[in-house]
């Protein structure tokens, strides 16, 4: 009698002890959970980096100019480029307009700010092209410049680099300026934009 009440003793604290240990694991899981829902909140909620971007919404006409090398003349173009939030104010689609030597020219970008990473990024694509121009950056306040680094698929030379420096000059005017990696490594300036304000 007395070993089957020490048996029954040890079963009861096994069955306990397995209880206890599920009860664990699971509240464990819960808090797992929680944690995991709250980054992904964090991750997910526009902040100070999209209020940067808000500066470039808007209805705009540009003037642009296109070096394709740096001893000729440039190509000059004007066009109309319509920015605005789309996905919860989470991203800014541009819906650009123009011409581009001497044929009609159309574009369309998306820019957003990546809260985990704490950079920008932007896509870009246009009639000028089959491949996707991708670009990650950063903003400085002290200067109201936004400068991206990236890739582009060049039909002559391959995958090129480039550089693009937005700067904010006042609440209705902001330029573009984009420079490509030459082979020798030295930068060499290929567009400048102007933004202004449409009234």
């Amino acid at each position: 009698m007395k070993i089957e009440r020490v048996l029954f003793f040890i079963l009861a604290l096994s069955l306990c002890a397995g209880i206890s240990s599920q009860a664990d694991q699971k509240e464990d899981m819960e808090k797992m959970k929680a944690e995991a829902m709250a980054k992904w909140q964090v991750y997910s909620t526009p902040g100070d980096g999209h209020k940067v971007m808000e500066q470039l919404v808007g209805s705009w006409d540009y003037s642009l100019k296109y070096w394709s090398s740096p001893n000729t003349p440039p190509e000059e173009s004007t066009g109309t480029n319509d920015v605005k939030w789309i996905l919860g104010n989470r991203f800014l689609e541009m819906d650009v307009k123009g011409t581009s030597m001497g044929q009609p020219f159309e574009g369309m970008g998306i820019i957003g700010y990546d809260n985990a990473k704490k950079e920008y990024v932007n896509t870009w694509v246009d009639t000028m092209g089959t491949g996707m121009m991708n670009a990650v950056g950063s903003y400085d306040a002290e200067t109201k410049t936004m400068t991206e680094k990236g890739t582009f698929t060049d039909p002559m030379a391959g995958q090129q680099t480039f550089k693009g420096v937005t700067k904010f000059v006042d609440a209705d005017n902001f330029s573009y300026e984009m420079s490509i990696s030459t082979p020798d490594g030295q930068e060499m300036r290929v567009m400048e934009i102007n933004y202004t304000r449409k009234k």
